[in-house]
C-alpha cells in the first residue's frame, strides 16, 4: 500500500507551523486522556471512542478515520503488531504493550503522534524495548537541522537500535506532514549519514521510529492493514511531529499529556 503521492517537498511558512503545532497538541492531549485509561481488561474499541470523542471536541476531525478507507480513529497494535491495527473488541491483558497512533486535522493541517503504552507491568526485557526506541526518537530528532540531510536522521535511529541488538523496520518509515497526512520526504528510520535531501528550514515530517525485538522483517495480515513482525516478537513505535524552525528542530507535538496521566495511575 503506497500513501505517497507527492514528488516535493512543501516547506511551511511560521503561520502554517503554528497551525500544525496546534494539530499536533491535539493529538498529544488525546494520548494523555488515553494513558489514563489503559489497562488491563478494556479493549482498543473502548480507546477508540473516547479518542474521537475528544478530538472533535476540540475543533477538530480524526485524522485517520476514513483516510485511504482506515475505519477508526486510533490505529492500535499489540504486541507483535508494529502499525496499523485495527481497533477491536480484544481484551487487553496484563504485560501486552500497545502502540497507539493517532492523527488530527486542524484548520487543514494534520497532526500524527504515536505512543507505545505498557498494559500493566511488563517484563524488563519489554520495558528496554520501548526505551531504546523512544531514544531513537530523541536522537532522530537531533540530526533534523539545517546542515544536515534526511538520511542524517534514519542512520542515528539505526544506529542506536541495532547497537541494542534490535531489529529496524525499513518497510514502513515517517513522512512529510501538512495539509496532507503524508506529504515527501519519506523518513526512513534507517540510512547512510551524509545522504538524502538536504534539511531546510520550514521543513515538517514524522519522526517515528518502528523497532522490533527480534527480525526486522514485517508482514501485513488479511484485513489488509495491520503488520505484524515476522517471528512474533513484540514492536515498538514512538512518533513526534517536528519543524525546522530557525535552522533548529522544533517538536510540535509532546508526551508531556501522557508522562502526566501516567505518574498520576503510579501514585
Amino acid at each position: 500500500m503506497t500513501f505517497f503521492n507527492r514528488n516535493m517537498i512543501i516547506y511551511k511558512t511560521p503561520a502554517e507551523i503554528e497551525v500544525m503545532r496546534e494539530a499536533a497538541q491535539i493529538v498529544s492531549r488525546t494520548l494523555g486522556i488515553i494513558a489514563a485509561e489503559v489497562k488491563p481488561g478494556i479493549t482498543p474499541l473502548f480507546l477508540d471512542k473516547i479518542a474521537e470523542e475528544y478530538i472533535r471536541s476540540q475543533n477538530a476531525v480524526p485524522g485517520f478515520l476514513g483516510l485511504y478507507g482506515f475505519p477508526n480513529t486510533l490505529c492500535i497494535s499489540i504486541n507483535e503488531q508494529v502499525v496499523h491495527g485495527i481497533p477491536s473488541k480484544r481484551i487487553l491483558n496484563e504485560g501486552d504493550i500497545i502502540s497507539v497512533d493517532c492523527g488530527s486535522l486542524f484548520e487543514g493541517f494534520y497532526g500524527d503522534h504515536a505512543y507505545t503504552f505498557e498494559v500493566g507491568e511488563v517484563t524488563p526485557e519489554i520495558k528496554k524495548l520501548l526505551q531504546v526506541t523512544k531514544e531513537c526518537l530523541d536522537l532522530g530528532i537531533e540530526q533534523t537541522k539545517v546542515g544536515n540531510r534526511i538520511e542524517d536522521i534514519g542512520w542515528a535511529i539505526q544506529t542506536h537500535a541495532e547497537k541494542n541488538g534490535y531489529g529496524v523496520v525499513r518497510d514502513l518509515v515517517g513522512h512529510g506532514l501538512g495539509r496532507a497526512m503524508h506529504e515527501d520526504p519519506q523518513v526512513a528510520n534507517y540510512g547512510r549519514r551524509g545522504r538524502g535531501k538536504k534539511i531546510q528550514e520550514g521543513l515538517t515530517i514524522a519522526i517515528e521510529p518502528m523497532i522490533n525485538l527480534g527480525t526486522e522483517k514485517v508482514i501485513t495480515l488479511s484485513d489488509e492493514w495491520t503488520i505484524v513482525t515476522a517471528d512474533g516478537k513484540p514492536s515498538a513505535h514512538f512518533e513526534h511531529d517536528v519543524a525546522v524552525v530557525n535552522g533548529k528542530p522544533e517538536v510540535l507535538s509532546t508526551f508531556k499529556y501522557v508522562e502526566e496521566a501516567l505518574a498520576k495511575k503510579q501514585k
